[in-house]
């Protein structure tokens, strides 16, 4: 049985997602996690609301410690579409308003390989790297479910 991430805004438990990929493994991005981080999977929601900063969680109560690309990378432009399900213009807006409220947005890398540094350095941390980018141990994969 496989585990899934659940990031809250308050600490709650680990549940178990069901085997439904939302992120096939032809998809133009992966999602990668410090090694701590426990699970295997991450519903697509939870996700969303990790990059969103709504959930600032993991389950266990750590820190979730979202790391994001340049506007320019084409792989944020499909993340953005699959897992946010926004376009980068809307999401520009959101973080502008939540700007004004105070959240600041995650912080960017310019490179696949500065988001799995930063990754691999930092507990907590999740980001998104090109698909054909290849993975050091320092950190690890973890599927997309809907």
């Amino acid at each position: 049985m496989r585990r899934a991430l659940l990031p809250v805004l308050v600490v709650a438990s680990f549940a178990a997602a069901p085997a439904d990929p939302a992120v096939s493994a032809d998809a133009p991005f992966r999602v990668i996690v410090h090694p701590q981080v426990k699970g295997n999977q991450i519903p697509r929601s939870a996700l969303s609301s990790i990059f969103l900063k709504q959930a600032a969680k993991w389950g266990d109560g750590s820190a979730a410690l979202p790391i994001d690309q340049s506007v320019q990378s084409p792989v944020r432009h499909a993340f953005s579409n699959d897992v946010l399900q926004q376009g980068l213009v809307a999401i520009q807006v959101y973080w502008q308003r939540r700007m004004a409220g105070g959240v600041t947005p995650p912080p960017v890398k310019t490179s696949d390989e500065d988001v799995v540094a930063f990754v691999a350095a930092t507990p907590g941390a999740i980001g998104y790297v090109s698909s054909t980018t290849p993975l050091p141990d320092s950190v690890k994969t973890i599927e997309v479910t809907n």
